[in-house]
């Protein structure tokens, strides 16, 4: 991680190098959407909830395309969106340096401008991967450059459908209530946008004092001298693993279920543009064949990773061992295994997040009708999934789809542009690569929608626009010079 000092007049000069190009391509585009007053308030048109990378792209995108009338909230601080300086514990991001992640195609809005600018390019050669805060400061960046609509310290409580075909959102902004008018509703909330943490049932009655998950807010600190286990061999599972010792934890026990930790990158080896932009049109069998493959393969945790916990010799890789069961006994924990019997101070589970809408509250209105992968797509045999089972399904531009035609029509006008949609539209919402052509998918959709909907004042103004380019000044007629002979 580079300590150098970052030069300010060098990231102002990039700065004014992406306005010209906004410029000289005329973005973002003029304001077209009709405004809206209902019952004396005024109407958003899209509300994003989650200021994460996904939420502020998707707002960068819609900006572009000229819906300047949007919000987007997140219940964290400025500077605290998303996950990387909360519960993200890696050094450097896992993804390489050079991928242009939400830049929506445009060179001087990508992290390596915004590194080079302020470090220089020799600077960039040396460096192999992102680091996470520095992420986190060209996202802050990026929010500011573009000068998106982010409002922090905002907690989306409950979504409503009213008869008009408008959203109505009970909203807590820092603390006061509020209420917001909406026509679309975008859900860019992350890992967990659609549930929350997995914790494994063997949990269930454990004291919370003696255990967490990698999401969770854990005090480093107070597991110094103790002992500690961590579940999974994830990205995250690795992560946590190194800062409880980088902490000071006397002994670290890695429990790993498989019986040997993954080392190949399916999904990203076989990246590519075609990737990007066909897996949507795929066969649902085909879909399912691919990430049931992918997600059974399992992504390896970085090698990185790995070398920062196996630095310490009171490291303990557990392979082949998943917990059968985990008590307390005294002030400590005994986790069992095939292999044995481990006492531990304090659990930490690298295991994941799940898809629950009763963790959702926002949600409660929507939840019965929302349609999953399994309520209309047969398991083929031999591919039991069931993260897959459990995914949403969701339309072309990623809008949630009723369970019971009919039953819920305002589900068309809410997205779910995170995670969980990997199934139907591909790794295009929840990861770095390809998140600028998700959210293009996405505002592509809600533009096209939104001038449908508004065909009649469109085409009002169509007939009323009468500003005339020609104004009869231009030539002479023939006929009113030269009379013809008699």
């Amino acid at each position: 991680m580079t300590t150098m000092t970052p030069n300010a007049a060098g990231l102002a000069a990039i700065e004014e190098r992406l306005k010209q190009d906004l410029s000289w391509l005329e973005l973002p585009a003029k304001s077209w959407v009709p405004r809206r007053v209902v019952d004396g308030e005024a109407v958003v048109d899209v509300v994003i909830v989650g200021a994460g990378m996904a939420g502020l792209v998707a707002s960068a995108v819609l900006k572009r395309l000229g819906v300047d009338n949007h919000l987007v909230f997140d219940r964290a601080r400025a500077g605290e969106e998303g996950p990387w300086v909360t519960f993200a514990r890696m050094r450097t991001l896992r993804s390489p340096k050079e991928l242009t992640g939400p830049a929506m195609g445009m060179p001087a809005l990508t992290f390596r401008a915004f590194y080079e600018a302020q470090y220089g390019r020799d600077a960039w050669k040396a460096l192999d991967r992102a680091p996470r805060t520095m992420w986190m400061d060209y996202l802050v960046w990026y929010r500011k450059v573009l000068n998106l609509p982010v409002r922090n310290e905002v907690t989306v409580e409950r979504i409503h459908a009213r008869a008009d075909e408008l959203f109505e959102l009970d909203v807590s902004e820092r603390g006061a209530p509020r209420k917001i008018l909406a026509r679309h509703v975008v859900l860019a909330t992350g890992r967990d946008g659609l549930g929350g943490a997995y914790v494994p049932p063997l949990a269930d009655g454990i004291d919370r004092r003696f255990w967490a998950h990698s999401s969770d807010a854990i005090d480093f600190e107070k597991l110094r001298g103790r002992r500690v286990a961590v579940i999974g061999a994830g990205a995250s599972a690795m992560d946590n693993a190194a800062v409880a010792l980088e902490s000071g934890a006397a002994r670290l026990d890695l429990f790993i279920r498989r019986a040997d930790i993954p080392r190949i990158n399916k999904f990203t080896g076989i990246g590519s543009q075609g990737v990007v932009h066909g897996f949507a049109g795929l066969t649902d069998q085909w879909k399912w064949r691919f990430l049931d493959h992918t997600l059974k393969a399992q992504t390896p945790p970085p090698r990185q990773s790995l070398l920062r916990v196996s630095a310490y010799p009171h490291a303990h890789f557990h392979l082949a061992s998943p917990i059968d069961d985990l008590v307390v006994e005294g002030d400590h924990l005994v986790v069992t295994t095939p292999k044995g019997r481990y006492e531990t101070d304090f659990i930490i589970f690298g295991t994941g997040f799940k898809v629950d809408l009763a963790l959702r509250p926002e949600l409660k209105e929507f939840a019965p009708h929302i349609r999953f992968w399994r309520d209309r797509f047969p398991t083929p045999v031999g591919m039991d999934n069931a993260e897959l089972e459990g995914s949403p399904d969701l339309g072309d531009i990623f809008q949630f789809q009723e369970r019971v035609t009919g039953a819920c029509p305002m589900l068309s006008r809410l997205y779910g542009f995170n995670y969980p949609a990997t199934l139907s539209h591909g790794k295009l919402s929840g990861d770095i690569p390809a998140i600028s052509e998700g959210a293009d998918r996405l505002a592509r959709g809600i533009v096209r929608r939104l001038f449908v909907e508004d065909r009649e004042i469109h085409f009002a103004n169509l007939k009323a626009f009468a500003t005339p380019e020609i104004l009869g000044d231009e030539w002479i007629d023939a006929d009113a010079i030269h009379q013809p002979a008699e």
